[in-house]
């Protein structure tokens, strides 16, 4: 039997998964120290009860999908609106080295799928699936690929699999990241850890207009902000404007060679917007403003996302599946701290930009950002992390995969 939340119980929910999420961190020493994202944390306490009252009772609870897709085409919008060209310029070099690292991962998560499938005595298909395909394209890319898989390649329960190693992703992005920068920055002596009272005094702590300037996109989800109501409705004109051309593009390119998913259309929007009224119009755009709103979707739709994890799904993966999972989970963990954290230059910045692969690379850019903050509140500012991961995980990424799936389907056809 399903309990379906209307999109006011669903934001509800989500306010209390998120603030249980901050109690259990401020709390529970472990989930401290391993830099745990707070929605992370509550989202799977949440989705650990939904299980069980499932295996009891026989109910499943359903949240509002339309609200859960605002909040994240919100928090892409923000992304594009935060890219102003001349900061986008202070990614330079470092932007291009890690989408080159990115790229070459996606080809390795592929060939680690693939090869476990056909030793494991599956299809090699299967491989893929538990490949690029939900680990670094998420729960949308395995929708759309799974029903294709099904279809033209035949692999029965394609979109079942999809899903079931999408939600894996979604958890074990969210769990490796933290841990694992922190692992790095104790390592090689990169940062020393702020006190809580340190924490404390900044967090509550307005933003002069200088420091706003200077602090990339997402960092420091806890930091005041002052914003005047004129300010905040301009702000959310423009992030309706985002959403309304992502929709109209998503129709207008179905079915062509340049349609993308909505939430690359929402991205480009903002990036077009805001460099248009900045550097045309000569229009002051106010950041804290779409800070404030893209931080607060951020939590919001990762808390839904994690509140509406049916765990249950993962029964589908079977043997072999579980397998190759943990495999991926392994070749992530080593490829960010080998091969990701000594190309961006084995410093404090690096560490972070590992935490945010590990993020996309397993689950979702949300989860990547999260990642991120989780390590930045504790250890300090990480401006070229937060300029790179975001662009990267939301646009380039997607594009990447698409080609890379392709080239591969093409093989096996």
């Amino acid at each position: 039997m399903a309990l379906t939340f209307n999109a006011f119980y669903t934001l509800i929910a989500a306010v209390i998964v998120l603030l249980l999420g901050r109690f259990l961190v401020n709390h529970i020493d472990f989930l401290r120290r391993y830099n745990i994202p707070e929605p992370v944390a509550g989202g799977l306490v949440a989705a650990i009860l939904s299980l069980v009252v499932y295996n009891i009772w026989g109910f499943s609870i359903s949240t509002s999908s339309e609200l859960q897709t605002s909040f994240m085409l919100i928090f892409f919008a923000s992304i594009g609106l935060s890219a102003n060209f001349s900061k986008l310029k202070e990614g330079g070099m470092g932007l291009v080295i890690f989408l080159i690292a990115v790229a070459s991962f996606i080809v390795v998560q592929d060939f680690v799928g693939i090869s476990l499938a056909t030793l494991l005595g599956i299809d090699p298909l299967i491989g893929l699936i538990a490949g690029s395909i939900t680990l670094t394209g998420g729960h949308g890319t395995a929708g759309a690929w799974g029903e294709i898989l099904e279809v033209e390649h035949g692999i029965q329960g394609a979109l079942a699999l999809g899903m079931a190693s999408a939600t894996f992703g979604l958890i074990i992005g969210g769990l490796i990241g933290g841990p694992l920068a922190k692992m790095l920055i104790n390592r090689y002596q990169l940062a020393e850890a702020k006190t809580d009272a340190q924490i404390e005094t900044r967090d509550h702590t307005p933003m002069t207009e200088k420091e706003a300037e200077e602090t990339a996109p997402f960092e420091y989800p806890h930091q005041v902000r002052l914003i005047t109501a004129d300010n905040a409705i301009t702000t959310l004109g423009m992030f309706a404007a985002c959403l309304a051309f992502a929709e109209f593009m998503t129709g207008f390119s179905k079915g062509t060679w340049f349609e993308l998913p909505t939430f690359v259309w929402t991205l480009g929007g903002g990036v077009i917007l805001r460099n248009i009224l900045e550097g045309v119009f000569k229009v002051s755009i106010f950041d804290r403003a779409i800070d404030v709103f893209g931080n607060a979707s951020l939590s919001l739709y990762l808390a839904m996302a994690l509140l509406s994890l049916k765990l249950w799904q993962l029964a589908d993966l079977a043997g072999p599946l579980v397998v190759i999972l943990g495999a991926q989970t392994i070749t992530m963990a080593l490829y960010a701290a080998f091969v990701t954290f000594r190309v961006m230059g084995k410093n404090y910045d690096a560490a972070v930009l590992s935490a945010g692969h590990c993020g996309f690379g397993m689950g979702a850019t949300p989860t990547a950002v999260a990642n991120m903050q989780a390590i930045t509140n504790m250890y300090g500012a990480s401006h070229k992390a937060f300029l790179i991961v975001p662009l990267c995980g939301a646009f380039f990424v997607d594009l990447i995969n698409a080609t890379v799936i392709q080239l591969i389907l093409k093989f096996f056809a």
